[in-house]
Parts: structure tokens; sequence; C-alpha cells
């Protein structure tokens, strides 16, 4: 998920490098997305982790 991220973060700038401002802004869109569900699954799987070994 996270690669996908950076990915789409990449793409972002390089289309903002060469002008195409709705194409670099939709995939700074979708790497904020994907970097929050991340985040998200992240905290979730370590949560569980720490209640599982108790």
């Amino acid at each position: 998920m996270l690669h996908y991220a950076v990915v789409f973060f990449v793409i972002a700038l390089i289309a903002a490098v060469l002008g195409f401002g709705g194409i670099a802004a939709s995939a700074a869109g979708i790497a904020k997305l994907l970097f929050v569900v991340f985040l998200v699954m992240a905290l979730a799987s370590i949560v569980i982790g720490l209640i599982r070994k108790r």
C-alpha cells in the first residue's frame, strides 16, 4: 500500500513538472488517500499485535 502511495506521489511530481495540473492534483489526492489508509492499517496492526501478546 505504501508502495502505491509513493508511486502516485512520483507521478504527481512528474505531472506537475510537465505542467499537467489536473493529473498532478488527482495523483496527489490518490497518494494522500493511500497513505492515510496505510497509516490506519499499520496502527490497527500494531494495536492488535499488542493485544494478542497479552
